[in-house]
């Protein structure tokens, strides 16, 4: 399934061009428990007890006709809003390491953007005053489904809900300048979500999925998820070894080569293989 936050938060499906309305069409059907099931975090939060009835929905012309809306006529939200925390991983791929002029790390670097740094599709990346260079990056996102801690490598895989992308904008002379990164990563609009989340059974291999960044439509950003350095398992032990993830948390899995400043009016387009595009207008202004 794909899963999409729209018009102000609540939880949708996406269906060919139109958004179901969860919670409206579990209403339509007298599910009793329809008013929990709103928003997207809550949505992952109950899914094994919720999956089966929604897959009989999606079967239902009659429900999907009569609880949804047109794709073009919504607004998609980041498709979770409000988690409890965005775990970010730098330098996890060879190709940034090296035109970055860093060293490759023993360990994952983690670092922190805050939830208010979130938007969705089709939103605006806003331009701090403070900063004279702003650097696009993008990533495959991961979506935590399971509340976990210490999880082993071998496991981790159960952990995940799903997947979608992720654009880590950073003030990149904060960064340089500061001891710490939450400056440079943590301005709002600074983490671009979206445009849905791809339930991990519609990917067989999330190790292995084409990456692509255009900025004006060039390509600024090429490659796979396949050269991680720290592959996906082993970057939710590390994370789960530090705090309990929760369901709805966002790991962030690092970028390849590309990363280059954006200026004002800029179009930025990610894409990432089996996921689809999230597509935002860069401006020096809220």
């Amino acid at each position: 399934m794909r899963i999409v936050s729209f018009n102000g938060g609540k939880a949708g499906i996406l269906i060919n061009d139109k958004v179901l309305d969860v919670s409206k069409a579990l209403k339509g059907i007298n599910f009793r428990n329809w008013a929990n099931y709103k928003y997207v975090r809550n949505l992952i939060e109950q899914w094994d007890e919720i999956k089966i009835l929604l897959e009989r929905i999606l079967k239902s012309k009659h429900v999907i006709e009569g609880f949804s809306y047109n794709l073009n006529d919504v607004s998609l939200d980041a498709p979770i809003t409000n988690p409890s925390k965005i775990i970010c991983v730098g330098r996890n791929y060879m190709s940034h390491i090296e035109e970055m002029r860093e060293e490759v790390p023993s360990e994952p670097i983690f670092f922190l953007k805050p939830p208010s740094a979130l938007t969705g599709h089709n939103s605006k990346i806003v331009l701090p005053a403070e900063s004279k260079r702003v650097d696009h990056e993008i990533e495959l996102a991961v979506i935590i489904g399971k509340r976990c801690k210490n999880v082993d490598p071998r496991e981790a895989w159960s952990t995940i809900f799903g997947y979608t992308i992720l654009l880590d904008i950073t003030a990149r002379d904060l960064q340089r300048k500061d001891v710490t990164w939450f400056r440079a990563k943590g301005f709002d609009t600074f983490c671009p979500l979206g445009p849905w989340i791809v339930t991990k059974d519609e990917i067989e291999d999330p190790q292995n999925l084409n990456i692509e960044l255009k900025v004006n439509g060039k390509v600024r950003q090429q490659g796979n998820t396949k050269d991680m350095i720290f592959k996906i398992n082993e970057l939710i032990r590390f994370a789960s070894k530090v705090c309990t993830l929760e369901p709805g948390d966002i790991i962030a899995t690092g970028t390849p080569k590309g990363v280059a400043p954006l200026k004002h009016g800029d179009i930025i387009e990610g894409y990432i293989e089996k996921i689809g595009s999230l597509k935002l207008a860069v401006n020096s202004f809220p």
